[in-house]
């Protein structure tokens, strides 16, 4: 058996079996959409974000903390010094006009980080530009969620912590990562609702929601251990660079969490499976995710994508000579319109998905 002939056995096995051709189309899917891209721009501006929040952070304390010395080199010794910047206790000052920097700079990068969670969420739903949000309401939909996903964050990040540090025993750790959880359910409901398009129904997000905050509660957890037990002692040299690294790595993981889920919503909802994953000849779910993927190109109302798929391209599900003939599933109960016509039937929902949506 060739290497080409074994790759097409590898797919045809894939394809057979709904679990796992579930999965090769969501990894699929997220490579069509360049979505590697999308997370790794969501994690440079929550990197940089962090830095006009610590500006705002150290001036707070500045105000807080005025004339303690003790307690200001407790708060660096405890959380400054994880922090890859040169900050010392005497630089804790509250100093009016850093505050107003700090402020500027965290909302500027703020609004980057939902701004391009917004983008992505647009790319993996297929939403055509024409239809996305004009200049003011993006950038007023991305404030709403920064507003939101920053009390929440605070919150569960703390939350996270304490359990992360194993304090109060086994009962308190139990009910932390419940409090925790329920926090990342609230969080990842506000990110999901606010930058997914408003024609799709809160129904359909609610899968990728529980598995971003499940999946984001683990990241925190790994997160606060690694800060705990591997960077607990470490040179200054070492450590800074450490931090740097793992800081990155956080930010870029929980990312891809975000954009996946989502993703998984999309692939479940729009029955997306099973996907050849060499593409010839196309499957159904294949042809769905291409012609939805060439739709987001329409700019305007003037302008009208149409996919035409060649005839010579025998189609698996009308080909019985395929060995591949008959293994596409059903659509999602109540998704066959929008399965078959999808992106062009989004919004063609009933008036009380639509109110769901808001």
């Amino acid at each position: 058996m060739s290497l080409s002939d074994l790759v097409r056995a590898i797919d045809r096995f894939q394809q057979r079996r709904p679990w796992l051709s579930f999965i090769a189309a969501v990894i699929k899917k997220f490579s069509d959409d360049g979505a590697s891209q999308l997370a790794a721009l969501i994690a440079y501006y929550g990197f940089f974000s962090l830095f006009p929040l610590l500006l705002v952070f150290t001036t707070i304390l500045g105000y807080v903390l005025a004339g303690n010395h003790a307690a200001q080199q407790s708060v660096q010794n405890s959380l400054l010094a994880q922090i890859p910047i040169g900050i010392h206790a005497h630089s804790l000052t509250g100093k009016p006009l850093a505050l107003v920097i700090g402020l500027a700079g965290a909302l500027l990068s703020g609004l980057g980080v939902t701004m391009a969670t917004q983008n992505a969420f647009n790319t993996v739903y297929a939403v055509p530009r024409k239809e996305r949000p004009n200049f003011l309401s993006a950038r007023w939909r991305s404030l709403k969620l920064l507003v939101v996903f920053g009390v929440l964050q605070i919150v569960s990040t703390a939350v996270a912590g304490l359990v992360s540090g194993g304090i109060g025993g086994v009962a308190l750790t139990i009910a932390g990562l419940i409090v925790a959880l329920i926090v990342n359910l609230a969080l990842f409901y506000a990110v999901f609702r606010f930058m997914t398009d408003n024609s799709v129904p809160t129904s359909e997000l609610r899968p990728g929601i529980a598995i971003a905050a499940v999946a984001w509660e683990v990241l925190q957890a790994l997160g606060g251990i690694y800060v705990s037990h591997v960077l607990k002692g470490d040179s200054n040299t070492y450590g800074t660079f450490a931090t740097v690294i793992a800081l990155l790595v956080w930010l870029y993981l929980g990312a891809r969490i975000v954009v996946y889920s989502a993703e998984i919503n999309v692939v479940l909802k729009r029955g997306l499976w099973p996907r050849s994953l060499l593409g010839d000849p196309p499957l159904p779910a294949d042809r769905r995710a291409r012609a939805a993927l060439a739709k987001t190109e329409e700019r305007d109302g003037t302008e009208t994508v149409e996919v035409i798929f060649h005839p010579e391209d025998r189609d698996a599900s009308t080909d019985p000579a395929h060995p591949d003939y008959s293994v596409a599933p059903e659509p999602v109960a109540g998704e066959r319109a929008r399965s078959a016509e999808w992106p062009a039937a989004r919004g063609e929902g009933s008036s009380s998905e639509a109110d769901g949506a808001d």
